[in-house]
């Protein structure tokens, strides 16, 4: 109402005829006083959270608007934020309209090959890794686009989570999971992290993974071949969490890594790629003590390539 050029006074004389006690001196002091520090804190936060909805020249969102309360907490102070508390961003996020991407069913693609020779199950159920190209496990799922399904495969190091090797094709046939296997033994050979023989190699009872080309391609690469049981969910739960995060977070409408409709062999390519290089560079996993897989590895790596004396050394070597 001042703004509108009313007078201080008449303002309050009738916010004080409606039961509102305010004074005009009051208006005054509250014009001078300066915003509490918890107050700029909240808005600091808010523009942040705000600009994650910013959308770039495709007409996409910054992918971190994905996260919920807790991994948003982890990126925000990681962004320097270093006091803030979830129970703050909890309440902003909810004041912003913001509550995270909530994931859905996920439907299987892989059809079980119930007669078929295949390699025991080496995993049982643990899927954990005390290294990098210890053991990693492959699925693919599919993606409907205008001109029918599009099929993606990934390969996930269990140590870090890491996508070490993707393809995509309109035909879910033993050549496109092969050539899933063949680029992520290619990209650890280009990035010096070699895999080492008698890796475990692990996925489902799907026919793709149990056919004989398959199986004779896995021992040429020298690796230990391990399939799940048929019919059981958990046989291959830690890549199934992968593809359900693909599917959520890059292939639904609404998701950051999509332009507009899919509609080709094309988009499904632009899409991942950019998801995948989101997922292993910079989307933080809770598993992982909230920091991204690659970073995770180099960790790794650099801490058995320190050198070390005396007995560290003999620590070290024992």
């Amino acid at each position: 109402m001042r703004a509108d050029g009313h007078g201080i006074e008449s303002i309050c004389t009738v916010l004080r005829e409606q039961g509102v006690q305010v004074a005009p001196r009051s208006y005054r002091a509250w014009r001078k006083r300066p915003p509490a520090a918890r107050t700029i804190d909240d808005a600091t936060v808010v523009h942040v959270l705000r600009g994650l909805h910013m959308r770039d020249q495709k007409g996409r969102q910054k992918p971190e608007v994905l996260y919920g309360r807790r991994k948003m907490t982890a990126w925000m102070r990681r962004e320097g934020f270093d006091g803030l508390s979830k129970h703050t961003v909890d309440q902003l996020m909810r004041q912003e309209g913001m509550n995270g991407l909530v994931r859905g069913r996920r439907t299987r693609t892989t059809i079980p090959n119930k007669d078929g020779r295949r390699a025991p199950d080496l995993l049982n159920r643990n899927f954990s890794a005390p290294r990098p190209n210890h053991a990693w496990v492959t699925d693919f799922t599919y993606v409907p686009t205008w001109s029918g399904f599009i099929y993606v495969a990934f390969a996930i190091d269990l140590y870090s989570r890491a996508i070490v090797g993707w393809d995509i094709s309109k035909i879910k046939d033993t050549a496109f999971v092969e050539g899933c296997l063949r680029m992520a033994l290619w990209r650890r050979d280009h990035t010096e992290r070699p895999v080492p023989a008698g890796m475990i190699h692990h996925s489902d009872a799907g026919s793709q993974y149990t056919s004989i080309r398959f199986s004779e391609t896995v021992t040429l690469e020298g690796l230990t071949a391990s399939i799940g049981s048929v019919g059981d969910a958990y046989d291959n739960a830690a890549a199934e969490t992968v593809m359900g995060l693909y599917k959520n977070e890059a292939v639904q409408n609404g998701s950051p890594f999509r332009s507009g409709s899919l509609k080709t062999l094309t988009d499904v390519e632009e899409l991942t790629f950019g998801w995948v290089d989101w997922y292993n560079n910079e989307r933080l996993h809770s598993s992982l003590r909230n920091v991204p897989p690659e970073e995770y590895e180099a960790a790794y790596y650099d801490e058995i390539n320190v050198p070390s004396t005396g007995g560290a050394a003999n620590k070290t070597a024992a």
